[in-house]
């Protein structure tokens, strides 16, 4: 009896420790992103960029992304998507203050796009493939894929020096995590 209680006991150790957590740590501060191959769990950064996440999460909250395109995908850089138009030229109508940081680019990380004036943020934002240190200090960073990355890797990548996409993947929900019953 005690050997089967010592191999039940290491068995569910195993599994923790293989297994990714479910839940996430802050759910108030954690975005579920729902795209056709599966969830990508986004950890909200409020210490770096505290009005570009609560922007984020009241624009999710009213289901604003839902169903908007990934426009600009660039393979090796990152999948642009928050406009509603779907033209790279489109946004909820509120601009955000920047909020840099000395934060880098790297894979996972979730920047702000905005154009050349540095207060333009609105609702557009992108996920990095890969690092992209050029943009540090000069884009916002506002979170950090935590599990998923995978999902974001199959998104479809655009054509040209611009990554246009045609017939782009689009978001299918995404969810601040205290909102959602599971």
């Amino acid at each position: 009896m005690k050997t089967l209680l010592n191999t039940l006991l290491a068995c569910a150790l195993l599994v923790l420790l293989i297994c990714p957590a479910v839940q996430a740590a802050d759910p108030e501060n954690t975005l579920y992103l729902e795209l056709k191959d599966g969830r990508v769990v986004i950890e909200m950064r409020p210490d770096l960029a505290p009005a570009h996440v609560a922007r984020i999460k009241e624009l999710a909250r009213m289901k604003f992304y839902d169903g908007i395109v990934f426009h600009r995908v660039i393979d090796g850089f990152m999948a642009q998507t928050g406009d509603p138009t779907g033209t790279g030229r489109g946004g909820s109508g509120k601009h955000l203050p920047q909020e840099f940081s000395e934060a880098p680019f790297d894979r996972g990380t979730v920047g702000m796009a905005r154009a050349a004036a540095p207060d333009s943020a609105d609702s557009q934002f992108f996920i990095c493939f890969a690092p992209a240190h050029f943009l540090d200090g000069d884009y916002t960073v506002w979170g950090q894929v935590t599990s998923g990355m995978e999902y974001v890797d199959k998104i479809k990548k655009g054509s040209g020096q611009n990554g246009l996409v045609r017939d782009p993947d689009k978001i299918i929900t995404l969810r601040v995590a205290a909102d959602v019953q599971e």
